[in-house]
């Protein structure tokens, strides 16, 4: 058995980890690899991977790299690594250039492991579209929705309702008067995940929680009222599923994103994994409790967001990256945050479906949310 990843986004936490992955296996090897503007890691991986191709995406100047690798700069460059011998594309870039990643893999008949929020929060009623037309499957890695999939046994249907855990966040146990003093390096203070800062600081105001229903409505074609969030202090259970008979199954592990990860690249098959054992007995209990929904408002949008449709969720994407981004320059106090998402969705006008559509959506509401952040800011 070998399989040759295209790895997008080789420098980012789960890019590494991927590659972690890959050092333990063999039989894995990497044929492309892309970064956005860490060139001293990816020349330094290109070393040690070796692979065919390689790409700067964020830079003019390509990689350094021995003669027999091809190396490429520019956002362009993103679709140089979806080589022809392929096995799978595992597109583990940030941001909504990961939505470009995942068409171009599509395109090209590539299985596609997705660790990418962005291409199905922003676009994933054309993503899943035209998956389904080029008979290409989707492979969820985010720990939640690759949970549902193992709980449904690899499939996408049979299900009653989808139950995705959140751990609560460093603010579970905050009152909602402390919320608007809270810092970045409050909100970077993750009690259970190690991850990069924009996502952690959406645990923190629970958006992430929201794109992840986005998420689940697409990948599995379930309905909103379909999909329920329980917040689970512990982190072991990662989601839930429940049948028409009312039993649930869930997928329960330590919280480390190398299990995903690694079924992702070995699915069918589940290998060996240097991971901590699940220990019960020592863990001795189990807390679920109900997501305060007035206290994290950002979870409400991102459902207003999905509720509204077409490109709606694409503003809110571009609105949090603003607003976080400011948050962690010190520029935006923590519930301002929501202030700035919701102004941007109030001012979005609704767009066709299309790549191009959702670019300019992406693009405007960056313009917008930079105005909201500069009115609002310290």
């Amino acid at each position: 058995m070998t399989k040759k990843i295209a790895l997008i986004g080789s420098t980012g936490s789960i890019g590494r980890q991927v590659l972690s992955i890959v050092k333990e296996n063999p039989w894995l090897s990497v044929v492309s690899l892309t970064a956005h503007t860490n060139r001293e890691l990816l020349e330094e991986q290109i070393i040690e991977y070796n692979p065919r191709v390689a790409c700067l995406t964020g830079c003019d100047q390509p990689p350094a790299a021995p003669k027999v690798v091809e190396v490429y700069s520019g956002a362009d460059s993103i679709e140089r690594a979806i080589t022809a011998d392929a096995d799978i594309v595992f597109v583990a870039v940030t941001g909504f250039c990961g939505l470009r990643a995942v068409l171009a893999a599509i395109e090209a008949g590539k299985t596609v492991a997705l660790a990418n929020k962005e291409a199905l929060v922003c676009g994933g009623e054309i993503v899943m579209a035209k998956a389904k037309a080029k008979g290409v499957e989707i492979i969820p890695v985010d720990s939640e929705h690759s949970a549902v999939w193992q709980a449904l046994g690899f499939k996408r249907q049979g299900f009653k309702r989808l139950i995705l855990t959140a751990s609560g966040g460093p603010f579970r146990q905050a009152k909602t008067c402390e919320m608007r003093h809270f810092t970045a390096k409050d909100a970077l203070a993750h009690p259970n995940w190690s991850m990069g800062e924009k996502i952690t600081v959406d645990c923190a105001t629970m958006l992430n929680k929201g794109f992840e229903v986005i998420e689940a409505h697409h990948l599995f074609s379930a309905p909103a009222s379909s999909i329920e969030v329980v917040v689970h202090p512990q982190s072991i259970i990662h989601s839930m599923v429940e049948f028409d008979d009312n039993s649930v199954m869930a997928e329960m592990s330590v919280p480390d994103m190398r299990q995903p990860i690694q079924l992702a690249l070995t699915y069918p098959e589940r290998l060996p994994l240097n991971i901590p054992t699940l220990d019960l007995v020592k863990l001795s209990r189990l807390e679920f409790f109900p997501l305060d929904r007035e206290k994290f408002p950002c979870f409400d949008l991102a459902l207003s967001a999905l509720s509204t449709g077409a490109n709606a969720p694409t503003a809110l994407n571009a609105a949090s990256e603003v607003a976080v981004n400011a948050f962690l320059k010190d520029r935006l106090g923590f519930t301002d945050i929501a202030r700035v998402i919701e102004e941007v969705l109030n001012k979005t006008e609704r767009t066709e479906m299309t790549y191009a559509a959702l670019e300019y959506t992406d693009a405007v509401s960056r313009r917008l949310a930079m105005q909201a952040a500069d009115r609002l800011g310290k």
